[in-house]
């Protein structure tokens, strides 16, 4: 179990912490280079992806394998990425996180099962997101809630930049450890 902090600044800023699990990390994204320490690993790295948060998603998963743990949730529209390999939906009713009263709807895909609770009321936003890997061994559930939302000038501001510690080691992108709440005995099914 992990939890963190976003501050997201539509269409090109991200400046991302989670603690945790397997991990503790910072992450921050200027536009032009996202930047990433391993606290706990004494390690960072710089890559340079220079355009939105949507294409850096993309870049970190297609190019360096890296998957950006509720990237689904970062994206400029989720409802356009998300709802094309949908098979299936259910309105499941209403139901209680962290106290906010939140409407629950149900998705499947060939891949995946997901799941959100969006708070009811004048501001909506997404209180839960679980998604189920139906092709990793146990169908391992993935859960981000998210309580403290805030938008506009309800944010604190931030420079979206991150100082490297001296005596932090340097990697190339490519050999950065995955940065996962799943162990790696976890495969997907049929992989050897």
């Amino acid at each position: 179990m992990s939890s963190g902090t976003v501050t997201l600044n539509r269409r090109d800023k991200l400046h991302l912490t989670r603690t945790g699990g397997f991990a503790n990390v910072e992450m921050v994204f200027d536009g032009k280079t996202l930047t990433l320490l391993g606290k706990n690993t004494n390690l960072s790295t710089q890559v340079e992806a220079p355009g939105t948060i949507d294409q850096l998603v993309d870049v970190l998963r297609d190019k360096y394998h890296r998957p950006v743990p509720g990237a689904d949730m970062l994206i400029s529209d989720p409802y356009k990425e998300l709802m094309p390999e949908v098979n299936d939906v259910k309105d499941l009713g209403a139901g209680v996180i962290h106290g906010i009263e939140c409407d629950h709807l149900a998705f499947r895909t060939k891949e995946v099962d997901w799941q959100i609770w969006i708070a009811q009321g004048a501001r909506p936003y997404p209180c839960r997101y679980v998604i189920t890997s139906k092709k990793v061994t146990g169908y391992p559930q993935y859960t981000l809630d998210t309580w403290g939302w805030k938008t506009g000038a309800e944010v604190a501001s931030d420079s979206f930049k991150l100082e490297i510690p001296a005596g932090v080691k340097k990697l190339p992108p490519d050999e950065v450890p995955e940065l996962n709440d799943i162990p790696s005995l976890f495969t997907a099914k049929g992989a050897k």
